[in-house]
């Protein structure tokens, strides 16, 4: 009985959830973006998610003009589907409506090249990649096995060689950009204005200040204060309620 409760729940719970975003939809169509961004929101809440739902969210925020959070859910977006060309179209059109100019500060030589490589694909992709590379082993391996020629057998061989070579690196890819994207705590800055300490403290002094849709990286955290990075390797504590944290 309780389980046939729970299916129930389950269901009408998802059944809300779809007219909800239904309903934002039709908002944001008639361009009542204040109401679609309320039943997007709503939906959210119920503990839903999607690259859809947010990338519509920000939308209607981006249209209202609210920086923050329409980069919050852009960036929001994109961590559940890093290849959304929308999103990302979106955001870098958001980010333009920001204040503050953060540089990014370059990678060079070998950690530039590491990076690079990791970025080619998402840590699923590179897992997918391992997991194809460990069929493709075994085909060659089996390949090797049964082949009666020398010269068939050298080209198993090979094949086996560069297979596993691809699988190690796939895995070895897969498992440190999973342990990037599990270290990383991005966060985006929801006060208009919010002066960044040297110290976590009220009385110590400003190191510098950001503004509203500043993205941020939280290293450490004190009670209620969080040690930022910027890209451009600035540093310093900020009150944790001017910031969002993505994840």
């Amino acid at each position: 009985m309780k389980k046939l409760l729970y299916i129930v729940l389950f269901v009408s719970q998802a059944f809300w959830a779809q007219t909800a975003f239904e309903k934002g939809n039709d908002f944001y169509k008639k361009e009542k973006y204040e109401a679609a961004a309320a039943s997007y929101e709503q939906v959210v809440q119920s503990g839903k998610q999607s690259a859809e739902l947010y990338f519509n969210l920000g939308n209607a925020y981006y249209k209202m003009h609210k920086v923050a959070p329409a980069i919050y859910n852009y960036e929001k977006a994109l961590l559940l589907n890093p290849k959304d060309h929308a999103a990302q179209t979106n955001l870098h059109f958001a980010q333009k409506m920001t204040i503050d100019e953060i540089k990014v500060v370059p990678k060079v030589g070998f950690s530039k090249m590491i990076n690079d490589l990791l970025d080619v694909f998402h840590y699923e992709e590179w897992a997918w990649i391992a997991v194809g590379s460990s069929a493709f082993f075994l085909l060659c391996f089996i390949g090797y096995y049964f082949a009666s020629q020398t010269v068939v057998k050298r080209i198993f061989f090979f094949g086996m060689f560069v297979v596993l070579l691809t699988m190690l690196i796939s895995v070895s890819a897969a498992i440190a950009e999973k342990d990037n994207y599990n270290s990383e705590r991005p966060a985006i800055v929801f006060a208009e204005v919010v002066p960044v300490k040297s110290e976590p403290k009220a009385t110590a002094s400003d190191a510098f200040v950001l503004h509203e849709g500043a993205k941020v990286f939280v290293i450490e955290s004190l009670d209620n204060w969080r040690k930022i990075q910027l890209t451009d390797d600035k540093e310093g504590w900020i009150e944790k309620e001017a910031i969002k944290e993505l994840k």
